[in-house]
């Protein structure tokens, strides 16, 4: 019985192995692409805000800061 749950175990680990790949990189575009479009995180402050709450504290984080206070003025002065 041992011998059968192997393929099955295999299919297994490499379906979770491909998933968490697909994560990672899914990650990175959406990260690289928050950090060089300033319309792209005025999308996402619309749509799914808690993403780019996430964004702003992780760069803050590595010493980055002013990112947040760049977008808010530009986004206050294009509705004016």
């Amino acid at each position: 019985m041992a011998c059968t749950m192997e393929p099955l175990a295999k299919k297994i680990f490499k379906g979770v192995l491909v998933a968490e790949l697909m994560g990672i990189f899914g990650a990175y575009f959406l990260f690289n692409k928050m950090n060089t479009s300033q319309v792209f995180r005025q999308a996402m402050n619309k749509k799914f805000p808690f993403i780019l709450e996430v964004y702003y504290k992780s760069i803050e984080q590595s010493g980055m800061y002013g990112i947040r206070e760049q977008d808010q003025e530009k986004w206050l002065n294009s509705k004016n």
